[in-house]
């Protein structure tokens, strides 16, 4: 038990010369108020006057007193002994006039508070050595202070609690509270911190100052014997120097002479003498303090040989120091880095790296992520007919055949308007081989161990090998690219197995025209017989019904006949589905022909030869009939309906509706023979042969762009970089300038070796007491 004490002030040396915020070693913190009587308790504590005195607040520093009980030398009186006091920031030298060490306590605290009362968190170590003192570790805190007084920072109480606060939230401190007896214990400063970080009262022990200058008639019985406030450590009532025996130097034997006669001699206080003197504090806090001790050293030890562990790793990451300075053990090194670095830099692109990101695709995965996400939507994005509007592509056509007219879509035509859109996929090519680049020196970057940071010099010069070989690697690339774009457009192959050709351009043409004409013709029918059921009608035996303004019916000549069949037969058409119209005429005729209108003969010789002939060049002639528009005015506002005799599901003869919109159809193709129809048909023709062969030309280039990048310039660099790396660094002149460590880097390997030494020191001590 003796040494327990004794081992944690060994620990506290040994951390105090590269700090101890990693370990809460177990200590006796003196909280109070200012001028509670703080600094004459550890004064009669020590038995010695070696504190700084004054009006305001004097302790401006944490001031860590190591107290060390000694063996008293022969023929020394007891109370008489030998004291030394050393500083840590003094450590060669000892003082033995406390007198002395009180003006180092000024000077050490004005060094680095300054001489505006301000208060600062560096603590001031002192041990002082003597055979009157009981083993005890106390931090003296500057006192408890509310208001700024003369030239005192405006923030004096927060900076005064917050550095309280960060000694006895330590959960291994115990807390030393000190209370003015002639204050109400309601108004404790230190009791109410306390209070804060120990809510239980488990690690405080009260102490109550000043118990001579209460009025007369009162004592504090009730607080020392925990009635009013209680406390599981207690409390302790002591007698502090007054200001006058301070002043005239009288000395502490005396005063705790003085203290012991006025408690033996008291009244009350002595029923409870073992509560009260500066000699039973002392005890009490040497127990508490080795019971302390003893209860928070296996954990300590737990903590410093995981803190010993830690700081190994940390070490080891550095990378191994060799303060050898031989040149072949130097180049051996400098080419075992260069290997390492070529190495880590092909495992991170084939994903072999034996460290990968697990927040972010990289290396190889990003290169994947390039080719087939990012190059691929930026292909898909590009339209090859967005930019081309009809009168580009009429403009087209009409220059590819110079004077003469055309019979055909020219082919010259074709090649004019699809090279510039083979054109567009360049700048989505380029941007692939420049995000190929990018990720290349990002994967340089990353890589690189430990050891190679050690030397920022080498580190440098390997990236700038890089960035040169890449850049090298580059040109080629995007050349080749640029040609593999140029390629295609040097040669239109027509013949491409996957091209849809003019037939097969002219067949999904006229299905699209025959899906617009059904479609036109439901509309029309929809209509017309909207138009009926507003119409008074009625069946009669005719070629048409003419319904007059009033209601009249009357029946045309028949010189009067339609100059249009296929505006006749729309109209026709669409009053076959009005199932309220019951007509007996005969089936409406042309004029002067035997044959229905819109019988299957007609229809079809009308309407293949003017499809085709709209590609062959005929002429704008149009054959036919004409019958007036409906905005043509008519005689007496009169309106013709043409009206089947035949009926679909009304006249019974079993035609059907859809055989009906069949040959409505074909009819309706001889409504392509005008000049702006045959202009529309033409560039939705090249529309579709551009849009099949831009997507052959799409495939191509998504396909060969990413090989050409994996082979000219990913595959050439990894298998170059090791050997331009050997060829640009490996030469005498520069492996002593290259393999300069960063100063910074030592001084914090430097540091990170003395926590080791420290870390085992301290280990190797609490082995020795335990």
């Amino acid at each position: 038990m003796d040494k327990l004490i004794p081992t944690v002030n060994k620990l506290q040396d040994v951390f105090n010369t590269v700090g101890q915020d990693a370990i809460d070693l177990p200590q006796i913190v003196v909280v109070g108020s200012q001028s509670s009587g703080k600094s004459s308790v550890l004064e009669n504590l020590v038995g010695r006057d070696f504190l700084p005195r004054g009006s305001g607040i004097v302790t401006r520093r944490p001031l860590v007193l190591q107290l060390v009980n000694v063996p008293r030398a022969e023929g020394e009186v007891e109370g008489e002994g030998s004291v030394r006091a050393q500083f840590l920031h003094l450590s060669d030298k000892v003082f033995t006039d406390m007198s002395e060490v009180r003006r180092e306590i000024e000077r050490e605290t004005e060094r680095l508070a300054g001489g505006n009362k301000g208060i600062v968190k560096t603590p001031i170590h002192l041990r002082i050595s003597s055979p009157d003192v009981l083993s005890l570790t106390l931090v003296d805190l500057p006192g408890i202070t509310k208001i700024p007084v003369g030239d005192q920072p405006s923030d004096i109480e927060a900076q005064t609690r917050n550095l309280v606060f960060e000694y006895i939230s330590k959960p291994n401190s115990i807390i030393v509270a000190i209370s003015p007896a002639n204050v109400d214990i309601v108004n404790s400063e230190s009791l109410k911190f306390a209070r804060e970080v120990d809510p239980k009262g488990n690690r405080t022990i009260g102490v109550i100052t000043k118990i001579d200058l209460m009025d007369r008639g009162t004592n504090s019985l009730d607080i020392l014997t925990g009635r009013v406030y209680p406390l599981r450590l207690g409390f302790v009532g002591v007698v502090n120097r007054s200001q006058e025996d301070t002043q005239s130097n009288k000395p502490i034997a005396e005063s705790l002479a003085f203290e012991d006669e006025f408690f033996r001699s008291h009244s009350v206080y002595r029923t409870i003498q073992q509560h009260c003197g500066t000699k039973n504090l002392a005890k009490a806090l040497n127990q508490l303090l080795m019971q302390h001790i003893r209860d928070h050293l296996p954990s300590i030890k737990t903590k410093i040989n995981a803190l010993i562990s830690q700081t190994e790793q940390e070490l080891s990451s550095y990378g191994n120091m060799n303060k050898d300075s031989d040149k072949i053990s130097s180049a051996g090194r400098l080419l075992k880095l260069i290997t390492l670095f070529a190495t880590e830099f092909s495992n991170s692109i084939e994903g072999t790296a034996p460290e990968m990101s697990t927040a972010e695709l990289c290396g190889g995965a990003r290169l994947y992520y390039i080719f087939n996400d990012i190059f691929a939507s930026g292909l898909d994005s590009v339209n090859p007919t967005a930019n081309l509007t009809n009168s580009d592509i009429r403009t087209a056509i009409r220059n590819s055949t110079g004077p003469r007219a055309s019979l055909f879509v020219p082919e010259i035509a074709f090649q004019l308007l699809v090279k510039p859109q083979i054109k567009s996929l360049e700048p989505p090519a380029l941007r692939c081989v420049q995000l190929a680049y990018e990720e290349l020196m990002k994967i340089g970057l990353s890589c690189g161990n430990n050891e190679m940071r050690r030397y920022p010099r080498l580190h440098a010069k390997v990236m700038e090998v890089v960035s040169d070989l890449l850049r090298e690697r580059v040109s080629p690339t995007t050349a080749y690219v640029e040609s593999l774009i140029a390629i295609e457009r040097a040669y239109i192959n027509t013949n491409h197995p996957d091209f849809i050709g003019g037939s097969g351009a002219i067949s999904d043409l006229q299905r699209k025209l025959e899906r617009k004409r059904k479609e036109n013709t439901r509309s029309r029918i929809r209509e017309v017989n909207n138009t009926i059921s507003s119409t008074r009608h009625r069946s009669v035996d005719g070629d048409t019904v003419v319904v007059g303004a009033y209601g009249t019916v009357e029946e045309i000549v028949n010189d009067m006949t339609p100059t249009d069949p296929s505006e006749v037969d729309d109209s026709l058409e669409n009053h076959q589905r009005k199932p309220s119209v019951s007509l007996n005429a005969n089936t409406l005729r042309r004029p002067g022909s035997g044959s229905p209108i819109g019988s299957a003969t007609h229809s079809n010789a009308a309407g293949h030869g003017k499809f085709f002939n709209s590609f062959f060049g005929a002429g704008s002639r149009r054959d036919g009939l004409h019958v007036p528009s409906a905005d043509e005015p008519r005689a007496g506002h009169v309106s013709v309906i043409p009206v089947p005799n035949k009926l679909s599901n009304i006249s019974g003869d079993g035609t059907s509706f859809d055989e009906e919109i069949a040959a409505l159809s074909t009819q309706m193709s001889s409504d392509l023979t005008t000049a702006e129809q045959r202009d529309e048909m033409e560039t939705t023709l090249i529309r579709s042969l551009i849009s099949s062969y831009f997507s052959i030309v799409r495939k191509s280039i998504q396909d060969f762009v990413p090989k050409a990048v994996m082979h000219l310039l990913v595959n050439e660099v990894c298998q170059n970089m090791q050997n331009r790396l050997v060829e640009e660094l490996y030469k005498e002149p520069l492996i002593t300038e290259l393999l300069q460590e960063d100063p910074a880097l030592v001084a914090e390997r430097d540091q990170c070796a003395a926590m080791l030494d420290v870390y085992k020191r301290a280990f190797a001590i609490i082995n020795e007491s335990m």
